[in-house]
């Protein structure tokens, strides 16, 4: 693969990966459906925080390979799972996800989350997530549309700021708004869609959660710091002072962050369930 990480392996992008995935893991959990003895394949497993999840969730009798190809975040996925006789993580791809033959075509589910919008080529991933499903199996994705974030009242530059950088994953030759095309996705690769579903991910304040989706909406802005300013229509200064201001906005009472995760569910041909 070519592509590279948007929001880089840094020690603050480990530290803000905890914070996501402690604010969506339970969240997703409950719309996933993950069974007792399911073997789960996950695709761009990162520091395998969700597998962990995964992995208690499917039992002993159940088994999770995450696939993660940034050297970084591989280690970091493999000393989160270490100890846990049904879970493993392998360096790979999603395009060529390293699977012996028995392993081909044997999973029960095969799961990816923002894997999509890093990549040039989703499609192909795709297929090959179809690929390692058993047949009657699921593939679940879950990703970005950046379109969907909305902030109330009107915090005053973010707006701006957040459709900029979401079209920083064009610049780099990836798309922001995949999430509306996960259905096409599949569809393309040969599923068939059971179910469309969103993970609501935002909050107001008051809520436990919020201060955490605030401070992850400020951090993974700031990841795309340097193309954000190559254009100079940002610099520096004025990106501090947009999240700044955010922040103070963030403590007044009725501010929201309204945001939805599309999920689409889709079974690979051969199956005798609805």
């Amino acid at each position: 693969m070519t592509e590279t990480y948007l929001h880089g392996s840094s020690p603050a992008e480990q530290a803000r990966l905890e914070l996501m995935n402690g604010l969506l893991n339970t969240r997703e959990l409950a719309v996933l459906g993950v069974r007792p003895g399911d073997r789960v394949l996950e695709a761009g497993a990162g520091t395998g925080l969700f597998a962990r999840e995964l992995a208690a969730a499917v039992g002993p009798t159940g088994f999770v390979l995450g696939i993660e190809r940034d050297e970084a975040q591989l280690a970091r996925a493999r000393a989160t799972l270490a100890g846990r006789s049904n879970a493993e993580v392998r360096a790979g791809d999603a395009y060529e996800p390293p699977l012996t033959d028995d392993e081909r075509g044997s999973f029960d589910l095969v799961h990816a989350r923002f894997l999509l919008e890093h990549l040039r080529t989703p499609a192909r991933a795709v297929r090959a997530m179809v690929a390692a499903v058993a047949p009657g199996g699921r593939i679940a994705l879950v990703d970005d549309d950046h379109s969907l974030m909305r902030f109330d009242p009107d915090p005053g530059g973010m707006d701006e700021l957040w459709q900029d950088y979401a079209l920083t994953y064009e610049a780099i030759g990836c798309d922001p708004w995949i999430g509306r095309k996960l259905a096409g996705l599949l569809v393309e690769a040969g599923a068939r869609i059971v179910r469309t579903d969103q993970i609501h991910y935002g909050a107001s304040h008051g809520e436990p959660c919020f201060d955490g989706i605030v401070t992850n909406l400020i951090d993974v802005v700031r990841t795309a710091r340097s193309e954000l300013t190559r254009s100079g229509q940002w610099t520096d200064a004025r990106l501090e002072d947009v999240l700044d201001r955010f922040r103070s906005w963030s403590r007044r009472a009725g501010a929201t962050v309204w945001y939805a995760l599309p999920f689409v569910e889709a079974r690979r041909s051969g199956s005798t369930n609805p």
